[in-house]
Formats: C-alpha cells, structure tokens, sequence
C-alpha cells in the first residue's frame, strides 16, 4: 500500500483537477456574480474560497466518517447523489429568480421622455427610467439603480450566502471511490492525504479559473450591455444548474 501511495495522491491531484474544469458550475457562478456586483478581486476570491472549502469539505466528512462505520461504496455514493440534486435544483431555481429580477430590473431601467407643462405654457421634456423615485433630469438620483432587490436587501449581500448555501449541498462525487481504496487497507494517513489534495487541487482550480477570468473581464467594456448583465448572470446561472439537474 506504501509504494501505491504516490500513485494515489497523483491521482486525486488528476481527478480534482479534470472535476473542477469539466464542472462549469465550478467557476462561472462568481464569475458572473463578480462581474455584475462589481466585487473587487479580493472579495471574489473570499467568497471563491470559502464556497469551494465548503463544496469539498461535506464529501470528506461523509467519505470518511461513512468508511469509518463501514458503509458500503453504493451507500455512500447514493447520499452523494442526493446532494448534487439538490444543489442542482438550488442553483437552478436561484439562477432563474435571479434572471427574473434581472428582467425585471432592465426594464425598469430602460430611459423614456415625459413632457410637462408649467402653468406659464413653458414645455420641457425630461429623460428618466423607473429604478428610483421619479426625479427631473436635474436632480440626482435617489437610489443606485441595480443595488437592491425586492424588500430593499442588497443583492450584492445576498448572492455570497446563497452560493455558500448551495455549494456546501453540492458533493464531489469522484473523491468517494478515491478514499474507498486506501481506507479498505486500513490506510488511514493515506486516505486524509488523499482527501487534502483533492481539495486543496479542486479549490486551487476553481480559484485560478475564477482569477484569470476576473482579470480578463475587467480589461473589457460591457457597457452597450450592462441594463442586461443581471439577467445574463441569471441565466448562466440557471443554465449551470440546469446542465447538473441532467447529470453533466
């Protein structure tokens, strides 16, 4: 089992990697969120953080303890299974309210003319949308247009919690199997490395991924496209959720 133990940790290493690459789900839920909630990079890689530890930590826990009161392999993987669906489903239905709100807030914001008449005849015709209180062109804007959803909760504090939420429900289905082996031999030290470097490859992955992409969106304007970008984030999102629900 010694001599295998290189061969195992190269493994995970491999599997963590491929896994994280082949999941969107894995990165482009912050890369959209960032983007619309204009998160600096350090926030983005907080929240890409700390989702991920959460994503890999409840499949260690259930792997481990699971083989340590000598559940079967199918038993643990059935568990697994019923994770990912509901993740699936969590990140599905969140990215299509999302989307929905994100229609709802183009158009609102998108800007049309009302002409007034003043009592001495004079006619003047004023720009506006409905993201805030109905204001003249010439005084500032009441509310930040995109910043709250709903009861008025800022969406840009919301979103890191939901996807926390969810990603601590999705399960990294090919550790299992990966822990099966060196445990079935006892080989406990084995098994916890095995755990450490899939985690720490999959977290790394996700967080390279999520940084390059942040680098490059930033150096790109959108802004021909930014009455939109909710409702696009949405619909990545829902698609993400959509590709899990049919087992991509």
């Amino acid at each position: 089992m010694v001599d295998s133990v290189p061969l195992l940790l190269a493994t995970a290493a491999t599997v963590g990697l491929v896994h994280t690459l082949a999941g969107p789900d894995h990165y482009v839920p912050f890369i959209a969120m960032a983007r619309v909630g204009n998160w600096s990079w350090r926030r983005t890689m907080l929240v890409t953080a700390l989702c991920g530890v959460g994503h890999v930590l409840g499949s260690v826990v259930l792997g481990l303890v699971g083989i340590a009161i000598g559940l079967a392999l199918s038993g643990i993987e059935a568990f697994e299974g019923f994770r990912g669906d509901i993740a699936a489903w969590l990140l599905l239905s969140f990215g299509v309210a999302y989307a929905a709100w994100g229609l709802r807030h183009a158009l609102r914001r998108r800007r049309h003319t009302h002409a007034h008449v003043h009592a001495d005849g004079t006619v003047h015709v004023h720009w506006h949308d409905h993201t805030g209180e109905h204001a003249h062109v010439h005084a500032p804007p009441l509310v930040p247009a995109g910043e709250t959803a709903g009861g008025g909760v800022p969406v840009s504090r919301m979103t890191p919690w939901v996807l926390f939420t969810i990603f601590v429900f999705g399960p990294c289905e090919p550790l299992i199997p990966l822990l099966m082996y060196p445990a079935a031999e006892s080989h406990w030290m084995a098994a916890v490395l095995v755990a450490l470097v899939f985690s720490t490859v999959t977290i790394g992955t996700m967080l390279t991924v999520v940084a390059a992409a942040h680098a490059g969106l930033a150096r790109l304007s959108f802004s021909r496209f930014e009455p939109y970008s909710h409702l696009s984030a949405g619909a990545a999102l829902a698609a993400c959720g959509g590709l899990m629900v049919i087992g991509f």
